[in-house]
Parts: structure tokens; C-alpha cells; sequence
């Protein structure tokens, strides 16, 4: 036989995907040995830090041709499979189905695993709070927009920790039962999506009012009920819901990611690639926020992000959501909130957790 032929070479990867499946079951039985000393130990079957040791490790031996995300994208599947055969999972996510928040969720923990829509923010971090669910995702800020306020808002008052962040790069198509824009009279959707683009609106709908909902996902399942109203959402959500792409990417800035927070109850240990997410309280008083910064300074930690956020029924006073570069079993984060405690009014450790890569 020809070595080039397509028969050839056909059974060449047919020999293969035998050996494949092979090694996959083989590291399968693994995984449930793994699985049963997890729950002799008291562990979770969910553990960040582990999984993103190993996606790290993949990228060390990966020599092409498949890509570093084509790589990853592979495992966390075959991580998702694993978890699923270890115990049933499940992942709250701001919904419903089709919502950008599933597609983040569905994108980190994998299809095995089960996904339970919330109906709002609140709703996820209740349902994980209350053991409803395992794990939650929700949205916490975008590159564009910024921060998410509900989110915001629960991370002050939840026990919750932060797993983990995942970063979606948001592209939106205007959705609606009718085949053009002819006719359309209202626009559904989130708040922030609205606001992403504000001015392709202007531009080609102005004369449409519009109607914040939930999530994109519930734009979506709005217009279903309303023959003159389009959506802005996902293409999948066109696709789930029966609805046409009127037109795609009509966000104004091309560069539109959204960051999304794991949570849950658990914590994680140090991979040596961390962030860690605080809040923290200062004096109302001239330098407050400078002398609370100094510790940071002193110990050379890299600071990522640093934004205020007003105390409800205190007029002009804030806390700052902070993240920075480190996890706080590390000692000189450790010696850095020691310090910090000494400036500020109150400090909240809302979790360390393996950086997630920006540029998805």
C-alpha cells in the first residue's frame, strides 16, 4: 500500500484512536482511585490549583502542530469526564441557557459536568451558599464597562472564596424572530450589552427603545414572545431559541472581554502563579489610601487592579476591591496583610486562585 494513500493513512490514525481510548480509560481508573482517597481525605473533587498544574505541564510538552489552546481545550474535557466519574458536580451560572456566563462556565468546567441556570446574580451565590449547587460562575466585570455591581455587592457579604477567573471574549449579534431590521420597534437585553453597543444602536436602530433584562440568554427568550423586538446575544442563543442573526458583531469595540469569577467553599494552595482578590476598608482622611497601599510597595507586589466601591448609606465613603499578584499562604503576602491591617480600617481575603489567561 502506497504510505501516502488516504487508506494508509487512515489506518495509521485508526491504530491510533485504539491506542487513545486505551490510555483514556487507563487514566480514568486512575482518576476514580484519585476520587475515592479525595473523599477519604475530606477533599473536593474540584481542584483548581491541580488542574491548572496540569494545564501548565501540557503546555511544557506540547510540540505542535495542535496549539496550546486546542491542547487545553482537549483536557478539559477528559477533566470534566474524570470529575463526573469521581462524583456528581454541579455549577450554578447566571442564565439561562445560552447566556454568555453558561458559555464561560461550560468553557472551564467541561460538558460532563451539570449546569443549573440562576435567574439572577443573587440567585447563584445562593444556591452555592445554600449547597444547591457546587460550584458558581458568575460575570465580574468587562474590559469596556467595568465592574458588575451585583457581584460586587454579594462578594461583601458572601462566605464564599473565588476558585478561579475565566476570561470570555464577548462578540454580540442582534437577534430576532423577523429575517431584517425593518419594523423592529425594541431592543432586549443586559444592561452592560446595551451599553456595549450603544452605538451601532444609534447608528442603525435609533428610533428602538430599550429594555434591560437579566442576561442576554433571557433577551433572547423575550423576543421569542415579541414579534417586533430583536435581541442582543450570543449566536448559540439564536441557535437554542429558534431566532434569526440579523447581524453579528456589533459590539463598538472589538477588544470586548468579560472577566467571570468561580466560587465556592472550598480554598486553594499556591501554584505559583496566583492572584488574590481583597477587600478592604480605609480612614476617611487625607492619604488613607496611600498609606494602605505602602505595605504592597514595601514587599514589591505587583498590584493588578484597585477599584472603589461605594458604602451603602454612607455618603462619599468607600471600600476597594484589590487584586493582586501572589496567593496569601505565601510569607510575604502574609507579612504584606499584617501590615496592611495596621492602615486599614477592614481587610476581607475573598480568595486566591490560579490566574486565568486575559487573551482567551
Amino acid at each position: 500500500m502506497n504510505p501516502k494513500s488516504l487508506d494508509h493513512l487512515r489506518d495509521l490514525l485508526k491504530g491510533k484512536d485504539e491506542k487513545i481510548v486505551k490510555l483514556l480509560n487507563e487514566r480514568a481508573r486512575i482518576s476514580l482511585e484519585i476520587g475515592d482517597t479525595k473523599k477519604e481525605e475530606g477533599l473536593g473533587i474540584y481542584d483548581p490549583s491541580q488542574e491548572s498544574r496540569i494545564y501548565a505541564r501540557l503546555s511544557e510538552l506540547n510540540e505542535g502542530p495542535l496549539t496550546e489552546n486546542s491542547l487545553k481545550n482537549i483536557f478539559t474535557e477528559i477533566l470534566s469526564a474524570s470529575r463526573a466519574l469521581q462524583a456528581p458536580a454541579s455549577v450554578a451560572y447566571l442564565g439561562p441557557e445560552a447566556s454568555f456566563t453558561h458559555a464561560a462556565a461550560r468553557s472551564h468546567f467541561g460538558r460532563s459536568t451539570l449546569f443549573s441556570p440562576g435567574s439572577t446574580i443573587f440567585d447563584v451565590f445562593d444556591r452555592v451558599e445554600r449547597g444547591k449547587a457546587d460550584w458558581g460562575v458568575v460575570p465580574v466585570e468587562n474590559s469596556l464597562e467595568g465592574a458588575v455591581k451585583l457581584t460586587l455587592d454579594r462578594l461583601l457579604a458572601t462566605p464564599l472564596h473565588i476558585l478561579g477567573e475565566i476570561f470570555l471574549r464577548i462578540n454580540h449579534s442582534l437577534l430576532s424572530t423577523r429575517k431584517e431590521m425593518n419594523g423592529l420597534k425594541r431592543i432586549y437585553s443586559h444592561p452592560q450589552a446595551l451599553a456595549q453597543c450603544q452605538e451601532w444602536i444609534r447608528k442603525n436602530l435609533p428610533h428602538c427603545s430599550l429594555h434591560e433584562t437579566d442576561s442576554t440568554a433571557k433577551a433572547a427568550q423575550r423576543v421569542m414572545e415579541d414579534g417586533d423586538g430583536a435581541a442582543i446575544g450570543s449566536s448559540s442563543a439564536a441557535a437554542l431559541y429558534g431566532l434569526t442573526v440579523i447581524s453579528e458583531g456589533i459590539e463598538d469595540n472589538p477588544s470586548n472581554i468579560t472577566r467571570f469569577l468561580v466560587i465556592g467553599r472550598d480554598e486553594n494552595g499556591p501554584t505559583g502563579r496566583d492572584k488574590t482578590s481583597i477587600l478592604m476598608g480605609t480612614r476617611h482622611m487625607p492619604g488613607a489610601l496611600y498609606s494602605s497601599l505602602q505595605p504592597f510597595a514595601r514587599k514589591e507586589i505587583n498590584l493588578m487592579k484597585i477599584e472603589s466601591y461605594p458604602i451603602k448609606g454612607s455618603m462619599w465613603e468607600y471600600l476597594f476591591f484589590v487584586d493582586f499578584d501572589g496567593h496569601v499562604k505565601e510569607d510575604k503576602i502574609l507579612e504584606c496583610l499584617e501590615d496592611l491591617g495596621r492602615h486599614a480600617t477592614f481587610i476581607k481575603i475573598l480568595g486566591s486562585y490560579p490566574m486565568g489567561d486575559p487573551e482567551p
